[in-house]
């Protein structure tokens, strides 16, 4: 499709020169005489670009691309006069110009600024397109209290400049809340730099995270600039941070108190504004005790602390996120999403999902590669996603005494479990807490002695 470019100029010797150019390079011509004319053509033609007079009688260059502007933003236009200033072409930059050319126009200026202007434009358009693509793999899917309870923390501290940390199971989607965070700051146009702290050799972290000098070690054979740096004026994202050794936490605590990072091997240390957003699936508190992390780095990544639940504990989101992995991957592969019974969506709630969010999405994506049939059933689920129907035991089977002391235990041991639970409404988490073990811990009795709340309540 040819690109449309609008000329608006009161010389008619200039719009038929621009005319005769343009056509001849297979570009379709539009003209405008008058400013009036100019932004009426804006809105009923639609350019891809825009060559404007800044001295037209009537309305004039600068007032036209006010107007321009004001109703489309991302429409560059070029600026061209005979009478150009630095004041002038400074206050139309200022309004939104992408360039400013001086009469006599020469037809190697006028195809050299086209191309660089469509170009520029295209691009701009393939990363809106990029970001909303990436952006839709990137979302919170689901309506549970959990997930609002999220959402909301989520919207409180973004547009703050506060240390967040993010607790969770891995799988969760801690990395989705970071992203969202980011999203909705005022760090949102800067960028967002993502570190994996427990995927990078100790040995080469610090060099990762703060940037080294040509020659400050071996295999140094470059200058590199650090993770920091890098997120100047923007956010970054410390993953599984708690991974990260002593001597690593001791610097990286410095630049969160001082704003400072110095590369190794020199001796210059560098002002950075970054927002740290950190993440863990390990209980920090633990490892400060048994001398892993450092206490004051805890207190001053965990301003806002937010709490990622498992998949379990958010079952309700489950169809919700069935439904958008499924049409994410047909959309993506260019597969006809297929649909689950209501016999296999409940089998799919009633799983534990020990790799949540992770897990069920590569397990709905299996199901619409694999599942020969239009409809998946409980029979096409892998097995790793069925869950045996265990009926609760009867009272006259609960009532009989244990015959052995391992069977005693094991009755005494469930019934203190659901007392407890309970106790707390169900909060698996609280539960944890006041029976003082981990909740990986209870998760496993829960299992092991079929615990669910619609049977034991």
């Amino acid at each position: 499709m040819r690109a449309r470019i609008l000329v608006i100029d009161d010389e008619a010797a200039i719009r038929d020169s621009m005319k005769m150019i343009l056509e001849y390079e297979g570009y379709e011509f539009l003209g405008a005489p008058t400013g009036q004319d100019g932004v009426s053509a804006v809105e009923r033609e639609s350019p891809d670009l825009v060559f404007l007079d800044i001295k037209m009688p009537g309305m004039d260059g600068l007032e036209v691309l006010n107007r321009v502007k004001t109703g489309a933003p991302d429409l560059p236009v070029v600026m061209i006069s005979g009478h150009g200033t630095v004041g002038t072409a400074v206050e139309a930059i200022k309004l939104g110009a992408t360039d400013f050319i001086e009469k006599p126009l020469s037809t190697e200026r006028i195809l050299t600024t086209i191309r660089n202007e469509l170009d520029r434009r295209q691009l701009r358009e393939e990363n809106r397109t990029l970001r909303r693509v990436v952006e839709g793999r990137q979302e919170l899917v689901g309506s549970s209290p959990a997930l609002k309870r999220i959402l909301d923390a989520v919207a409180r501290a973004a547009p703050t400049n506060a240390s967040v940390l993010i607790l969770g199971e891995s799988g969760v989607g801690k990395e989705l809340v970071a992203r969202l965070l980011h999203r909705n700051s005022h760090r949102s146009r800067e960028r967002f730099v993502q570190v994996n702290c427990a995927a990078i050799p100790e040995d080469l972290i610090e060099s990762e995270l703060f940037g080294h000098e040509k020659g400050s070690f071996t295999g140094a054979t470059e200058k590199q600039i650090g993770k920091f740096e890098q997120a100047d004026r923007g956010t970054i994202f410390l993953d599984e941070v708690g991974d990260m050794s002593l001597k690593t936490q001791a610097k990286v605590l410095r630049v969160l108190q001082e704003g400072e990072v110095e590369r190794l091997g020199s001796a210059r240390t560098l002002k950075v504004d970054v927002r740290v957003i950190a993440a863990t699936n390990k209980n920090l508190e633990e490892e400060i005790e048994k001398g892993r992390f450092r206490e004051d780095l805890f207190f001053r990544l965990s301003v806002i602390p937010i709490q990622v639940p498992a998949l379990r504990d958010r079952a309700e989101d489950i169809p919700m996120l069935v439904r958008y992995f499924a049409d994410l991957f047909s959309r993506e592969s260019n597969f006809r999403p297929k649909k689950l019974t209501p016999a296999a969506m409940e089998q799919l709630q009633r799983n534990r999902w020990k790799g949540n969010i992770r897990e069920l999405r590569n397990t709905v994506e299996r199901l619409m590669i694999m599942s020969p049939a239009e409809v998946i059933d409980v029979e096409d689920l892998p097995g790793s996603a069925r869950v045996e129907s265990r009926a609760p035991m009867p009272d006259t089977q609960r009532e009989l005494p244990p015959e052995t002391l391992k069977e005693f235990k094991e009755v005494s041991e469930r019934e203190f479990i659901v007392r407890k639970l309970r106790e707390n409404s169900w909060n698996i988490s609280k539960t944890a807490e006041a029976i003082g073990t981990p909740r990986s811990n209870l998760y496993k009795k829960l299992e092991q002695y079929n615990i669910r709340q619609e049977a034991d309540t």
